[in-house]
C-alpha cells in the first residue's frame, strides 16, 4: 500500500478500470453472503455484505399438515406453488407423516400451478405433475392474468386455493382471488427474522447514512422489509430515504421492484435473467455511469457560501478581503505568523471515503486519474470544497517519479502498487535512469496548473515528493513490506551503492518539487511514510544527508513540511534538514513537538480513526489536540497519518468546521 501518497488515494488503487470501478457495493444475502462478496470483488468493486435474513422453519406447521389432509381427502381444487425453498420445506414436513406417493397422486388431481423457476424444478424433482406454470416475470400479477385466461378451464369462483406462502404474506393475491369468488386458504411454511448478529447490516446502514456506500443489490422482498426493519430500529429512517437517493438501486427482478416501489425505493436497473450472478454483473457495467450522472448536480450543492464567495472573487479579478494565497492563514500558519483561525487540510483529503471521488474513480484506473490532468485536478478541488479544507493538495501519487526512471508501475486490485524492476544488487543502481522530471512528468505539471487556476485566490495548494528512504524502500522491496528486510539487507550491504541510489534519488525529487512549484504550488511536503522502521543512528548515517541535499536545493520562500510516521526517536534530526514544518503522527504528544522544536511550524496530529466516532467525542479529541498546543503560533492542524477508507465524509467536515470554530481568535 502506498501510504506516502498524496494522501488523496489508498489502498486499493488497482489497474485498468474495469466493472464497479471501486464502487463501494452493498449485499444483502445471507445463505450467498460469501459468493455476494466474490463475485462483487471479481466485478471491480469493494464488498459490503450486510446479510438481512435468517430463514425459520415453523415449528409446529398444523397449517401445512392440514392442508395435506385436505388434498388426501380431494377438498382442494387449486395449489399456488410461490417458491422453490418454500416448496421443498412444505414437502419435507408432509413426509414427516405423509408418503410422497399418496401427495403425488392427490396433487395429479387437482390444478398445480407454479410461479417462476424454481418451484417448476422443485416439484418436477419430487414427480408432481404441474398444470400451469406463470410466464416471466413472475409477479402475483402475471400469475392472476394466467389464472384469468384459463377461465375456461379453471372456474376461479367457488375453487378452494391454497397457496404456499414465502415468509411473507401476499395480502393483494389473496384479495384479488377472494374477489373472484374463490375460498383462499394461506399455508405459510417458513419465516424470515432476522440474523442472529445484525452489527454488518447496521454497519451498512451508517455507511450509507455516511455516503460511504454506492450501489445496493437486492434479491428478495424480505431483504428490502428487514432492512427496514432495523433503520426503523435504530432511529434513523428519515435520514436513510434521503441518503439512499444518492446510490444506485439495483433488483433480482419484477416482484423484488415491485416491494422497493412500494417502500418509496426507486429501482435503477433489473438483470435480464433473475439471478445473483447476472444481476452483480450487469450492475458493474450500468451502476459506474448511472452514479455519475445521478450526483453531477451535487457538488455545487455543496459549496459552502464562504467557497462560493471566494471563486467569484476570483473570477472578477479580486481576492477575498485582499488576501492572496502568501497570505492565507495556511501560509502565515507555515511562517508562524499570528492567524485568525488553526488552518487544518488532511491527508488523503481525497480518498474512497469520498463519493466525488468514487465517481470519477468508476470510470478511470489509479494511473488514468493521475495522469489525466482534468481528473487529478477535479478530485483535489472537489476534496477541497466538499470540507472547507484550508489547503488543497495535488492529487497524485509518490511512485509515478519512478517510472520515467525505468521502474515498470502497475496497481494490482486489491494489493496496491507493483514494480516490475527493482534494485537487488549495486549493479542494479545504474539502470536508475537520470530524468528531467518537467517534462518526463509533464501530466503532474498540467494538474498543478489546472488545479491552481480554478482554486480560490486564498487556498494554497500543497505539492508533494515522496522522500527518497520511502521510495528507496519501493525500489528494492518492489511494492509494500512489513520489515523492509531487502531494504535494510542493501543499505548494510554496500553504503556505497546506497549512497548513490539515494543521490539519484534526492536530485529527482529535488527537480520535481521545484518543477512543482515553478508550476503553481505555494508549499510542498516530503512524505517519509516508512523511515520509522530506522533507529536514529542509522537515520543520521544513510537518510539525514540526503533529506538535507533536497531542502537546500529548494526556494527558501516556499514552506516545506517534512512528514513521517512512527518517527518519535528521528524528529530531532529531521528538524535539522531545513524544514519549515515538521508533521507529527498521532503517537507523537503535540505539546512536547511545540517545545522541542520552537522555531518550527508544527503539523497535526489527530488519529485518523477517530473520525469513526461520534461527532461529541470526535468535537473533544480535536479540542484537546488544541488545547495541548495552548494557542502557540504555527499550528497547522491535521491528522496523524491519512483518512481511512470509510471515513463518514461528514464527520470529516465536522471536524474541519470544529477546528476553526474552537481555535477562532478574538
Amino acid at each position: 500500500m502506498t501510504a506516502a501518497r498524496s494522501g488523496d488515494a489508498d489502498s486499493t488503487a488497482a489497474g485498468p478500470a474495469r466493472g464497479y470501478g471501486g464502487l463501494r457495493v452493498v449485499t444483502f444475502e445471507s445463505r450467498l453472503a460469501a459468493d455476494s462478496a466474490r463475485l462483487v470483488h471479481n466485478a471491480g468493486g469493494v464488498a459490503i455484505s450486510a446479510p438481512t435474513m435468517k430463514e425459520v422453519p415453523l415449528e409446529s406447521n398444523d397449517a401445512a399438515f392440514a392442508l395435506a389432509e385436505r388434498l388426501l381427502a380431494g377438498d382442494v381444487d387449486i395449489v399456488l406453488f410461490l417458491t422453490g425453498v418454500g416448496t421443498r420445506t412444505l414437502f419435507a414436513a408432509w413426509q414427516t407423516r405423509f408418503e410422497l406417493a399418496r401427495l403425488v397422486d392427490a396433487l395429479s388431481r387437482t390444478t398445480v400451478v407454479v410461479r417462476g423457476p424454481k418451484p417448476l424444478k422443485a416439484l418436477r424433482e419430487l414427480g408432481v405433475p404441474i398444470t400451469i406454470t406463470v410466464p416471466e416475470p413472475n409477479t402475483w400479477r402475471e400469475l392472476l392474468v394466467t389464472l384469468d385466461e384459463a377461465a375456461e378451464s379453471i372456474e376461479l369462483a367457488g375453487a378452494r386455493i391454497a397457496i404456499q406462502e414465502y415468509g411473507i404474506a401476499n395480502g393483494e393475491l389473496v384479495r384479488e382471488l377472494a374477489a373472484r369468488g374463490a375460498s383462499v386458504t394461506q399455508v405459510p411454511v417458513y419465516r424470515w427474522e432476522l440474523p442472529d448478529d445484525v452489527a454488518p447490516l447496521e454497519d451498512a446502514i451508517r455507511q450509507l447514512l455516511a455516503r460511504t456506500a454506492d450501489v445496493l443489490l437486492f434479491t428478495s422482498s424480505n431483504q428490502v422489509f428487514n432492512l427496514l426493519k432495523v433503520v426503523r430500529r435504530l432511529g434513523v429512517e428519515s435520514g436513510f430515504r434521503e441518503a439512499i437517493r444518492e446510490v444506485v438501486i439495483g433488483s433480482v427482478g419484477p416482484v423484488c421492484s415491485e416491494t422497493l416501489r412500494e417502500c418509496g425505493f426507486e429501482v435503477d436497473f433489473e438483470p435480464s435473467h433473475p439471478k445473483l450472478g447476472t444481476l452483480v454483473k450487469e450492475g458493474s457495467e450500468l451502476a459506474p455511469a448511472i452514479i455519475i450522472a445521478r450526483r453531477e448536480g451535487m457538488r455545487a450543492a455543496r459549496v459552502s457560501v464562504s467557497t462560493r464567495e471566494s471563486v467569484e472573487a476570483q473570477k472578477r479579478g479580486q481576492s477575498p478581503a485582499g488576501t492572496v494565497p502568501y497570505d492565507s492563514v495556511f501560509m502565515k500558519a507555515c511562517r508562524r505568523e499570528p492567524v485568525p483561525h488553526t488552518p487544518v487540510w488532511l491527508m488523503r483529503q481525497a480518498g474512497r471515503y469520498m463519493q466525488e471521488y468514487r465517481e470519477v474513480r468508476a470510470r478511470a484506473s489509479f494511473l488514468e486519474l493521475c495522469k489525466t490532468p482534468e481528473l487529478a485536478a477535479q478530485v483535489a478541488l472537489d476534496a477541497q470544497q466538499r470540507i472547507g479544507a484550508d489547503a488543497a493538495i495535488l492529487f497524485s501519487d509518490i511512485l509515478l517519479i519512478l517510472e520515467p526512471m525505468g521502474l515498470g508501475l502497475e496497481y494490482v486490485h486489491g494489493d496496491g502498487p507493483s514494480l516490475s524492476s527493482r534494485v537487488r544488487v549495486p549493479q542494479d543502481v545504474d539502470r536508475l535512469r537520470e530524468i528531467v522530471p518537467a517534462e518526463a512528468l509533464s501530466f503532474v505539471m498540467d494538474a498543478v496548473r489546472r488545479t491552481r487556476a480554478d482554486l480560490p485566490a486564498d487556498i494554497p495548494l500543497i505539492g508533494f515528493s515522496g522522500a527518497p528512504f520511502t521510495l528507496a524502500s519501493y525500489v528494492i522491496e518492489g511494492g509494500g513490506s512489513r520489515s523492509y528486510t531487502e531494504t535494510k539487507r542493501f543499505m548494510y550491504a554496500d553504503k556505497g551503492a546506497w549512497d548513490a541510489m539515494m543521490d539519484k534519488l534526492s536530485r529527482a525529487v529535488a527537480a520535481y518539487l521545484r518543477a512543482q512549484i515553478e508550476a503553481g504550488v505555494q508549499a510542498v511536503q516530503l512524505f517519509d511514510s516508512w523511515v520509522g522502521c530506522l533507529s536514529p543512528s542509522d537515520y543520521r548515517s544513510f537518510v539525514a544527508p540526503h533529506v538535507r541535499t533536497i531542502v537546500a536545493q529548494l526556494p527558501s520562500d516556499v514552506p516545506l513540511i517534512l512528514f513521517g510516521t512512527d518517527t518519535a526517536t528521528l524528529l530531532d534530526q529531521q528538524a535539522e534538514s531545513g524544514c519549515s514544518v515538521i508533521g507529527v503522527d498521532h503517537r507523537v504528544p503535540i505539546a512536547s513537538a511545540f517545545e522541542r522544536f520552537p522555531r518550527l511550524a508544527i503539523q497535526g496530529n489527530l488519529d485518523p480513526a477517530l473520525l469513526f466516532a461520534d461527532r461529541s467525542v470526535l468535537r473533544r479529541q480535536a479540542a484537546r489536540v488544541l488545547d495541548e498546543v495552548g494557542g502557540r503560533p504555527g499550528h497547522i492542524f491535521n491528522l496523524g497519518h491519512g483518512i481511512l477508507p470509510g471515513t463518514p465524509v461528514d464527520n470529516v467536515v465536522a471536524l474541519v468546521d470544529a477546528v476553526h470554530e474552537l481555535s477562532a481568535r478574538s
